[in-house]
């Protein structure tokens, strides 16, 4: 009997055994075809960002941007960019925009000879100190951020540059344009002018209008140039700004579009997530985890889930009055894309994934992201229909892979990648698309095609440069290191067991993840059963089954942020909108 069991096992044990053997062979060949199709891909993003950045430095350097049609360049940073040639002034050379903008993806891509040459080009001949009128917040995002960027990535060990050829003249630089930055904030309310002459500052009867993003954009790069350089005025003038621009919020916690700096009045009530208000949102978030503020925090809370309850509609995001959260425009911008990829540092992963799925529709609709698309006409708009190369896809493909570790959003990028090789290169570098129903181009390769949209794409298929590092991405791309030394304070540390509840005196008050600062993924409802939080505002009702006896037993809608009431019958509902 015993040697019949041995037999019947060890028969049992052949027959598995192979099995098991031809089981983890498979697991082992699957890892080595994604390793070596990440690697084709991430050679393909590579040959695109050179093709660029090559044509780019052959027929456009040192002015901002390469014309790839007719190769030439245009020199789009200021308003000199709409002088031709021999009318520029005669000391100025263009601001080697594009160059300072791949700065970063130069380190990224490990290209340290060329990073090195760029750093020792810009240290010798780039200079702040000519008559250019330019936009405060382009330049911020664009130069200052590349600038301060490129300087921490020069300084890191890894970089390999020669030894003494680098002695922080980047930073030299950024700190000589952010001083210039400064008469800017010279205000009544604080809010920055829009414009101003980089060498005699704000000239007389300049704008007082300004957008959102324009003055609530700032803290980033500015911050982190105060932390390089142990002066505080940079910091100080962008968080001024930043608390002027929260105060005027309406009671909904939204704000407007546009508004007057010497006022600090609105102009445009109207807005959403998109065009003149996106980086605001996504500054206020990247600032916290920067530099560890609690009230830069307090403000991203009440600023996103007022964003849930008053602009989302299924996946989509409309645009609503600041006043009265009434919709007033149904309709997708292309800058809109950034926002799965911001949900995703707030670990909103469903809500990201969901409105992330319904803009590569449209992109596979067109082949691209059109500017902007009537979702109430499910139609193009009749004017911008144009597609200036845009990264906020791919950021936002990128972020989501790096959540999910899905491999569907890798396929997304070769299909983001197809379109732009397949409609939009061209033999002078990439062009922008100026009707998306016909592929007709335009002459232009904007500097953000190399700073983000190849970046973004190439971290996707090879996250080398981010092993063992945390980094922010500012709105342009450029990296920042996230350090323990530029923190207000260190984050806290919760039991997340039972983090779903905090006690107050004798009450015990349930809490959603964004108040706790944790990912919802983390949490855990200990209750009747185990449910896990859907999103950062999300607090279940207390029963499983929805009954209550009080408002206290229903929680906050996980898609809306709404809170729930218990209706006349015992049930949690949205009932006050239905």
């Amino acid at each position: 009997m015993f040697q019949a069991t041995v037999v019947k096992w060890i028969l049992l044990y052949l027959v598995i055994s192979p099995t098991l053997f031809i089981i983890c062979l498979s697991d082992v060949h699957s890892t080595n075809l994604l390793a070596a199709k990440r690697k084709r891909m991430s050679d393909r993003v590579r040959k695109m960002f050179y093709h660029a950045y090559d044509n780019y430095m052959m027929y456009a350097f040192p002015h901002d941007e390469l014309k790839p049609l007719t190769r030439t360049f245009t020199d789009s940073l200021s308003e000199l960019g709409n002088l031709k040639l021999e009318h520029l002034p005669q000391q100025y050379n263009g601001s080697a925009l594009t160059l300072i903008e791949s700065l970063s993806s130069l380190a990224i891509l490990g290209n340290h000879t060329e990073f090195e040459k760029a750093i020792i080009w810009l240290s010798e001949n780039l200079s702040f100190d000519v008559d250019a009128r330019i936009n405060l917040f382009e330049c911020n995002i664009r130069v200052l951020g590349g600038l301060v960027s490129a300087h921490i990535l020069a300084t890191d060990s890894t970089n390999r540059l020669v030894q003494g050829i680098y002695k922080n003249q980047l930073l030299d630089l950024a700190e000589d344009l952010g001083r210039r930055f400064l008469p800017a904030f010279n205000t009544p309310t604080g809010l920055p002018y829009a414009w101003l002459n980089l060498k005699h500052g704000v000239i007389a009867d300049e704008t007082t209008e300004t957008s959102t993003s324009g003055c609530g954009s700032l803290i980033l790069e500015m911050g982190a140039l105060s932390r390089l350089t142990g002066d505080p005025r940079f910091e100080t003038a962008a968080l001024r700004a930043l608390r002027k621009l929260w105060s005027m919020r309406s009671s909904l916690n939204l704000l407007g579009t546009t508004l007057d700096v010497a006022t600090g009045e609105w102009i445009e009530y109207s807005s959403g997530i998109g065009a003149g208000v996106d980086s605001f949102y996504e500054y206020l978030m990247k600032a916290y985890v920067l530099f560890g503020r609690d009230e830069i925090w307090k403000m991203f809370q009440s600023a996103y889930i007022a964003v849930q309850k008053y602009f989302r509609h299924g996946p989509w995001y409309h645009e609503a009055d600041m006043r009265t959260g009434i919709a007033t425009y149904w309709q997708l911008t292309s800058l809109q894309a950034f926002w799965p990829g911001l949900q995703v540092l707030v670990g909103d992963i469903e809500a990201a994934n969901s409105s992330h799925r319904e803009f590569f529709k449209v992109w596979k609709k067109y082949g691209v992201l059109p500017e902007r698309y009537l979702l109430d006409h499910q139609m193009l708009h009749p004017t911008e229909k144009y597609y200036p190369l845009r990264p906020e896809l791919a950021e936002s493909t990128f972020y989501l892979y790096q959540a999910t570790k899905d491999p569907w959003y890798m396929e997304v990028g070769e299909s983001i990648m197809n379109s732009l090789n397949a409609h939009t290169r061209v033999k002078g570098g990439f062009a922008s698309i100026r009707d998306v129903t016909t592929m007709q181009l335009e002459d232009h390769q904007h500097s953000f095609f190399l700073a983000e949209t190849c970046k973004y794409l190439y971290l996707l298929f090879d996250d080398s440069f981010l092993l063992n590092q945390n980094y922010i991405f500012t709105t342009e791309g450029h990296p920042l290191p996230v350090r323990s030394n530029w923190h207000e304070k260190l984050p806290g540390a919760y039991n997340l067991r039972n983090g779903s509840s905090i006690k107050n005196g004798e009450q015990i008050k349930r809490t959603s993840a964004m108040s706790l600062q944790v990912c919802p993924a983390s949490m855990i409802q200990h209750e009747s059963n185990e449910r896990r939080l859907e999103s950062a505002c999300h607090i279940p009702d207390t029963r499983a089954d929805h009954r209550c006896f009080s408002e206290d037993d229903c929680g906050f809608d996980a898609n809306t942020c709404k809170r729930r009431s218990c209706s006349m019958a015992g049930y949690c509902g949205l009932w006050s909108i239905i």
